[in-house]
């Protein structure tokens, strides 16, 4: 199907599927370009339409496209190298996020735990209400100690029986 136009030029005069099919896109894509006018296109005799291609991007001959100059070719090469090295680094790293979310689960499960026996060691053995626990420590001391009667001059705090607020010792009062 495939007719060379020029041999030292390097142009192919191809169908549309062929030059798909050269190229590596779809026929769509051709038909696009000729319509942008990128590529020339010549009504054959038979009905068919013909595109022309550049040998040098022809995808299914590699030894017909036009060599690259070396330096090109080592930048190439340069970059495949460091594009290498990217894709290694961004396994390292995601291995290692992995590892840390597990450390981290592992702490947060640990925490958990602690905290849960933090506050069974808090909780009260016998369950007293606040009010009651105000009501039998105001009856206690009121029991034990007899009141003096007025007048008689010596008071709890005097004889040690009375606490004084921590407030009253901090301030002095």
């Amino acid at each position: 199907m495939s007719e060379h136009v020029g041999q030292d030029s390097g142009i192919l005069r191809v169908t549309i599927r062929e030059a798909a099919a050269r190229l590596g896109v779809t026929e769509a894509a051709i038909r696009k370009r000729i319509q942008r006018g990128s590529l020339d296109k010549e009504m054959g005799e038979d009905g068919r339409v013909y595109v022309y291609l550049d040998l040098s991007h022809d995808k299914s001959h590699p030894e017909s496209q036009i060599h690259r100059d070396p330096l090109v070719e080592e930048l190439i090469e340069e970059l495949r190298d460091r594009v290498a090295y990217l894709e290694r680094s961004l396994e390292r790293r995601s291995v290692e996020a992995e590892r840390y979310q597990q450390i981290v689960a592992g702490l947060t499960q640990t925490n958990n735990q602690l905290s849960a026996r933090v506050l069974a060691l808090e909780a009260p053995t016998e369950p007293t209400g606040p009010a009651e626990g105000r009501e039998e420590a105001a009856q206690a001391p009121a029991e034990a100690t007899p009141t003096p009667a007025p007048g008689q001059g010596t008071t709890g705090a005097e004889n040690g029986s009375e606490r004084v607020p921590w407030w009253r010792r901090m301030l002095g009062r």
